[in-house]
């Protein structure tokens, strides 16, 4: 969600957090700021309104040096959007700037407690912390007033502090919300995300929860909460900066669509020793020793897992349970004996799953975590992880995550499962079968342009079908704004139906043959009633007037197809209502806040 980036070293702090904050926009936000060291002046300046960081840029004086600041991007979660609410935000005189990324939930309480006859400009929780510190500051010295701030919060935060009684130190913590310290040549950035240090540093440390820094040029030494220092991990930043510009295409999401094929290939070239799975050995011991297998996920990896649920199922004999993360943190049901639970996340960071992973944890369950970050905190505090290698998705809708998630699914569940078919071959079959469709992405977008008229829709499948459908209308309804809901086909006449009126649009999923005929009923009840009906089927399925026809593949991989023209489709929806399509409002790519 928000984004954090500080520099202190020898270079330009101004261009080097301008250039990060640009690279954390795919997170989403809706306000940005910086602060800066005038070094002529020996003054502190701060910058921030509502929009992009272009807008920022515009507004930031570029006529000093600076080898000092710290920029924010702000997803709002306390106290409107604007410009008084950005961050960054200063203590009460003006001593301390401060960013912040996370939640304080007992910010109220804080306040009264501690800073009763203290004055605020703005509605937020981190305005709080920034006070506390100064009021502390007083009484000790900053190392320590940052510390005592820290064992007071209740929460989640990143945060990035500057003195400005001191220009040569910067300052930063975390606890729950990502927050990393990259090493260049010439000084440090702190980031909560590895976007912002590539091209800059090579070498970075991912800091532990409860964690305090000092940064003094290129030094730096890490204290836990009561001042003791801290042992830590320097790793190496290993992303390709070409796989996070947009090249030739004209939006992230774009790219991201047509690279979904190559994401296949690379996952087969992790995953297979010719044509045997590799699945590590410990991993599928603990998979298979399971009794029961509980899903837990959110947004697009939730639908994933729903895919997922019936490849355990249908290939490997295992019975799944599918929850939503946020519900499953504070309303656990009750589980079997010997559970195995599975958390999935793009950005391995998502606060909801955390939560329940933590409650998990402390009942002594063993966890997995299918992340695309390998080096994030759900990788990082499952007793396993699988890494998606789908590469760097910066678009908020995710596409390529979303098919990666499929196709690692099906390897484990094979990986267990006393299947005999090549399931190497039948995936190679997936990734051509890609590339087919998006040869035809200029029909698409007719159709688009024909069928998608109305202020809302409806995808309808069965089985299989409906939980692609829910999927593909997430897509739409992100980043179109067409309201759009997924249906199992059979429930729409249980009230639903009732929706329907001329024109309005229902595009059904048909790839199973199984369930077609009770698909295809479902769709002239509609089109009975006015609805603008299209299909995409598969091949071996398909009838006379289906608008979009895919190969055959497994069945239980047809998700991993059938999702590819939905993609076009919520693309051209949103391009020719002229959306900004990567950064769909109100939206982030990673949710770091319950």
């Amino acid at each position: 969600m928000c984004g954090i980036v500080g520099y202190i070293g020898k270079e330009g702090a101004r261009e080097i957090i301008l250039r990060g904050l640009t690279r954390l926009e795919y997170r989403g936000y809706d306000s940005a700021g910086i602060a800066l060291f005038n070094n002529e002046e020996k003054t502190f300046n701060i910058y921030k309104d509502m929009g992009r960081v272009a807008h920022l840029e515009s507004i930031t004086d570029f006529s000093y040096p600076s080898k000092i600041g710290i920029g924010h991007t702000r997803w709002a979660t306390h106290g409107r959007p604007n410009q008084v609410n950005s961050h960054p935000h200063q203590s009460g005189n003006h001593r301390f700037f401060i960013v912040h990324n996370g939640v304080i939930d007992n910010y109220k309480e804080l306040k009264s407690d501690y800073l009763e006859f203290n004055t605020f400009d703005s509605d937020t929780d981190t305005e709080v912390i920034a006070h506390l510190i100064e009021k502390f500051s007083n009484e000790m010295s900053v190392n320590e007033a940052i510390r005592k701030t820290m064992s007071l919060l209740e929460g989640s935060y990143a945060l990035a502090i500057m003195d400005t009684e001191n220009s040569e130190q910067l300052y930063a913590c975390k606890n729950k919300s990502p927050l990393l310290i990259g090493i260049g040549e010439n000084g440090i950035i702190i980031s909560s995300d590895l976007m912002a240090l590539v091209g800059y540093s090579t070498k970075y440390i991912p800091l532990q929860d409860k964690s305090f820094v000092e940064i003094s040029g290129n030094q730096y030494v890490i204290y836990d909460v009561i001042g003791k220092q801290m042992e830590h991990d320097i790793k190496t930043i290993d992303i390709d900066y070409f796989n996070i510009e947009k090249g030739e295409y004209a939006h992230f999401m774009l790219k991201e669509i047509n690279e979904q094929p190559s994401v296949i290939r690379t996952i087969i070239s992790k995953y297979f020793d010719e044509d045997k799975v590799t699945l590590n050995g410990e991993i599928k011991k603990a998979l298979s020793v399971s009794d029961r297998l509980y899903i837990v996920a959110a947004g697009t990896s939730l639908n994933a897992g729903y895919i997922g649920k019936e490849m355990f199922e249908k290939m490997a004999g295992i019975p799944t349970e599918v929850h939503i993360a946020s519900e499953f943190a504070y309303n656990m049901p009750i589980l079997s004996s010997n559970p195995l639970f599975i958390f999935i996340s793009q950005s391995g960071e998502t606060a909801d799953l955390r939560a329940a992973l933590v409650n998990v944890k402390a009942k002594g369950y063993r966890s997995l975590t299918l992340t695309n970050v390998k080096t994030s905190t759900l990788a990082r505090e499952a007793d396993y992880y699988v890494e998606l290698h789908a590469g760097p998705e910066i678009a908020v809708a995710s596409t390529k995550a979303y098919t990666a998630n499929l196709a690692v699914l099906a390897i484990l569940a094979y990986g267990l499962s006393n299947q005999s078919f090549d399931l190497r071959n039948e995936l190679s079959k997936v990734a051509i079968s890609i590339e087919n469709i998006i040869d035809k992405h200029e029909y698409i977008e007719s159709l688009v342009k024909e069928s998608l008229t109305k202020r809302n829709c409806f995808y309808i499948g069965r089985g299989i079908d409906y939980y692609a459908c829910l999927e593909a209308s997430l897509k739409l309804k992100e980043i179109s704004y067409i309201q759009t809901e997924g249906f199992a086909a059979g429930e729409l006449k249980h009230g639903t139906i009732a929706l329907i009126e001329e024109g309005t649009p229902v595009i059904a999923i048909i790839s199973q043959r199984k369930t077609s005929k009770n698909t295809r009923s479902n769709l002239n009840e509609v089109k009975s009633r006015g609805a603008n009906t299209f299909v995409i089927s598969t091949r071996g399925v398909h009838e006379h007037g289906d608008q979009i026809v895919l190969d055959d593949v497994y069945e239980l991989f047809s998700p991993i197809l059938t999702i590819i023209p939905a993609q076009f489709i919520a693309y051209y929806a949103a391009l020719h209502r002229g959306y900004d399509i990567d950064k769909p409002r109100n939206l982030a790519k990673s949710v770091t806040v319950e």
